[in-house]
């Protein structure tokens, strides 16, 4: 399960989507899900879901990949599923004893795993196409402006790029700990909760341990070549906006303006 978890990766490529700059990627982000959570009807969905295909098409990211990442949230999408579709009023569809079903609640359903699926692959895309190194520069000049009101804009970058630099590490260090301890004999899956919550501690202990390691190792690097936050700091490469930076924040906005408009239509 801890292999399927691909937040944070990197697939290197020379696609379109690769190439974008990032600060577009992020501005296109926060179109795609405010068109998202604009979105009500069917039609609308559609669209939105229409700009991700095409987005993970020109970006030749796997279907086989964004399936893979999805795994972890199976119980997340089926307990929204649940719960949408049984405690959501309107025309019944099923009644069996105490439990009733609603054609509401199974739209409800419905629309609401779609939101979570395309929430969760739409913000992937952004990780898959874009490094940590490049997202961090995007996302602090993208806040530049707020360094006027003294926010470590920088810094919170830092720890951004850092985080998503190490999730990867920490991932594997995890399943590298508990093949360790099953080969000790340690047990996982059987037993209470409880007795599984109890059997997590000798995975939990080496792996905080290794977690500051690798942070304390990381503050020694940082300090031998002297760094002090973002000031008077240069790039080496400079972000620059190109024809397809403008097509592309275009096109998102073109999803969102069809996102409200067929929200205002009821459609």
């Amino acid at each position: 399960m801890l292999k399927d978890i691909t937040l944070g990766q990197y697939f290197p490529g020379d696609t379109v989507v690769h190439r974008l700059d990032p600060r577009s990627k992020l501005l296109l982000v926060v179109l795609y899900i405010a068109a998202l959570f604009t979105a009500k009807g069917i039609w609308g969905y559609l669209v939105v879901f229409a700009f991700l295909a095409a987005a993970f098409a020109l970006s030749k990211i796997r279907p086989r990949v964004v399936l893979k990442g999805l795994k972890p949230l199976l119980v997340i999408l089926c307990l929204t599923g649940i719960l949408n579709l049984l405690y959501t009023p309107g025309r019944v569809a099923v009644q069996f004893w105490v439990i009733t079903i609603t054609w509401e609640g199974i739209a409800s359903a419905l629309f609401m795993v779609a939101r979570i699926v395309m929430l969760v692959t739409g913000t992937f895309l952004l990780t898959y196409t874009t490094s940590p190194i490049a997202l961090t520069d995007g996302l602090e000049r993208l806040l530049g402006p707020l360094k006027r009101l003294r926010v470590p804009i920088h810094e919170l970058a830092m720890m951004m790029g850092i985080a998503l630099r190490f999730i990867p590490t920490l991932i594997e260090e995890t399943d590298k700990i508990i093949s360790a301890q099953k080969a000790r004999g340690a047990d996982f899956e059987s037993g209470s909760l409880l007795r599984r919550a109890k059997a997590l501690i000798p995975v939990l202990v080496p792996l905080f341990v290794s977690a500051f390691r690798r942070a304390d190792e990381l503050a020694v690097a940082m300090e031998c070549r002297c760094y002090q936050g973002g000031r008077g700091r240069t790039r080496m490469n400079r972000l620059r906006y190109a024809r397809r930076d403008v097509l592309a924040l275009g096109l998102g906005v073109i999803v969102l303006a069809a996102a409200i408009a067929l929200r205002v239509l009821g459609v």
